[in-house]
């Protein structure tokens, strides 16, 4: 028979040391799990201020689009035919340098911010149309400029509504 008090030194120390690991245990899946959570938190925040710049930026892009705006762009001398080119090149090119904020709007906001976009330069060219005569820059741009007051203000509703979303968002 073996004497058991050869083993008592270890039973002790077993007994200390079994409440001290299930506490470590417990320290570090409760770390682990605050480490998840905050991840977690950093992720929503990152995605919703990714949202916010997307938004921010294609306010930004309406208003620049906005005729108003668009008139004041390149120089007087041109004709009208080169500054409705140049207008449509400049509203193309920054639309599609703003394209990848759509991931972060959503599909109605994208739709109505296309519809804007199309509807400017819809309007460009209907206004030349217009103008049977080959008007001068001025006046082209009187009448680009009346051609959408007198139409909705489809530009300002589509900020509005993109401000409506954002107060949603935030």
């Amino acid at each position: 028979m073996t004497d058991f008090s050869d083993y008592l030194p270890y039973a002790a120390a077993l007994v200390i040391a079994i409440p001290f690991l299930v506490l470590l245990r417990q320290f570090v899946y409760t770390y682990i799990n605050l480490k998840n959570q905050e991840i977690k938190l950093l992720s929503v925040k990152s995605n919703s201020e990714n949202k916010t710049h997307s938004y921010e930026r294609m306010t930004l892009f309406l208003e620049r689009i906005k005729p108003s705006n668009l008139v004041q762009k390149f120089d007087k001398d041109l004709a009208a035919h080169e500054f409705i080119f140049l207008t449509e090149k400049t509203i193309n090119e920054e639309f599609e340098y703003n394209a990848s904020q759509q991931l972060y709007l959503t599909k109605n906001s994208w739709q109505n911010i296309v519809d804007s976009k199309n509807a400017v330069i819809d309007l460009l060219h209907k206004t030349y149309e217009s103008l049977n005569n080959n008007p001068d820059l001025t006046e082209y741009k009187t009448v680009f400029i009346m051609n959408y007051m007198n139409d909705n203000d489809y530009i300002g509703a589509t900020i509005e509504d993109l401000r409506r979303e954002i107060l949603i968002i935030a």
